[in-house]
């Protein structure tokens, strides 16, 4: 669910009009309702309320730190895959002891900087990477925690490109090799093992493959009890899908945790889960502004103000995001490409869509926008990077402003010998 709804024709973000923000801070430009994202925290996050459990978001869906700062405020703590990300989390005031660290190629001063912050543990993903951090813990005289993240070699039946569970993909280590790094760790005086993480992919829509994976980890879990190794957590990572059209039903946070709560019952540990596509997808838009309508022998275009630099996922993936008009007019359509300015083919949000008759100067909400949306953006073509609003009832706040033409250019310099 979410609080973008139709009041009297005209779209809203819980009580705050879009047209206004359009008005007030321009287009393209992202916003996110406060309301949705606390409830879609707080559903996942109850759903394990009867178990030992740490719901860690992972920062890398959406990064901003208003948000990091709102979900630490619920209890909650975060996953992240770099420096950046860990400098966002401690910045919005995550406990460090609710920090995971993914990710294949953390570099020494990243582990650094975590070990120095006394995060939970590392989700280590390579016998080089468990060699480094031992290496540093030395050098820091510390004890790292880790927990390794294992491949279970389930397909999980997502896009190609976010699919993370299977051999040929690049992450984690793969299950006949897992036992016996374990064991290597285990000899590693500056290493604390507490557990295993498993991660098999993003928007996954079905429970199978999370309770096949499972299984999986269950019988390496077990094996390494009765070979004296102690284990405190198991990391599910994330991957729960959500619906961006009406054919995709994944399935409710509390389906997906009775079949993990039971599965896992033999266990007796913490869990964790690193939810974040789930917690912010649809908790946020993109309002655009259409610039000019155009019309070939071919194709109708209606060309608006944002771009793939603004949203990447259409020209990536080839997703789909629905698209609604502001303010709703009359029932007719017209069957168009909505595409930016940017010079590449490209450059769209929907190719062929039906979508409600329209002209310049209106206004256009790009659903589920909430998750890998602004943190994928890019200065290409030289573009502003939008800025970020959040809603909280009939309040809002600009939360990252709009680039200006000299953030372009700050870090740049030409050098003495051109001048």
């Amino acid at each position: 669910m979410h609080h973008f709804c139709y009041k009297n024709g005209e779209l809203y973000a819980e009580d705050v009009p879009l047209r206004k923000i359009a008005e007030e801070v321009g287009t393209p430009c992202y916003i996110y309702s406060q309301a949705t994202l606390t409830h879609h925290f707080n559903v996942f996050d109850r759903a394990f309320k009867n178990i030992p459990h740490l719901t860690c978001y992972s920062v890398k869906a959406n990064s901003n730190i208003a948000l990091l700062h709102l979900f630490a405020s619920l209890g909650g703590g975060a996953d992240v895959v770099s420096g950046g990300e860990l400098f966002r989390a401690l910045k919005a005031g995550v406990s460090p002891k609710k920090i995971v660290f993914s990710g294949v190629g953390k570099t020494e001063g990243e582990i650094e900087m975590a070990l120095k912050a006394g995060i939970l543990m590392f989700n280590v993903e390579s016998e080089a990477e468990l060699e480094t951090i031992e290496k540093i813990a030395k050098r820091l005289e510390k004890k790292a925690p880790i927990a390794l993240r294992v491949n279970p070699d389930i397909d999980p039946k997502t896009h190609p490109y976010i699919s993370t569970g299977l051999k040929k993909h690049k992450f984690g280590i793969e299950m006949s090799q897992a036992k016996e790094l374990y064991f290597k760790a285990l000899k590693m005086p500056h290493l604390e093992i507490i557990g295993i993480d498993c991660h098999i992919g993003s928007q996954v829509t079905s429970l199978a493959p999370f309770l096949e994976a499972l299984e999986r980890i269950k019988s390496l879990w077990h094996e390494l009890e009765k070979k004296g190794i102690k284990l405190n957590y198991l990391d599910m990572g994330g991957g729960l899908g959500i619906p961006y059209h009406e054919e995709e039903e994944p399935p409710h946070p509390t389906d997906y945790a009775k079949a993990i709560i039971e599965a896992a019952k033999d266990l007796h540990c913490t869990l964790i889960f690193e939810p974040g596509r789930v917690i912010v997808g649809n908790a946020g838009i993109l309002l655009v502004k259409v610039l000019y309508l155009k019309k070939t022998s071919e194709k109708q275009f209606v060309i608006v103000d944002g771009a793939m630099n603004d949203l990447i996922r259409p020209s990536l993936y080839g997703a789909y995001h629905e698209i609604k008009p502001v303010i709703k007019k009359d029932n007719s359509t017209i069957l168009a490409d909505i595409v930016g300015p940017i010079c590449e083919t490209t450059d769209f949000f929907a190719r062929d869509r039906e979508i409600s008759s329209i002209k310049k100067g209106d206004l256009l909400a790009i659903m589920s926008a909430g998750a890998y949306g602004f943190v994928m953006s890019s200065n290409y073509n030289s573009r502003l990077r939008s800025p970020e609003v959040l809603v909280n009832g009939e309040k809002y706040w600009v939360i990252r402003r709009r680039e200006s033409y000299e953030d372009l250019v700050r870090l740049e310099e030409i050098p003495a010998w051109l001048k």
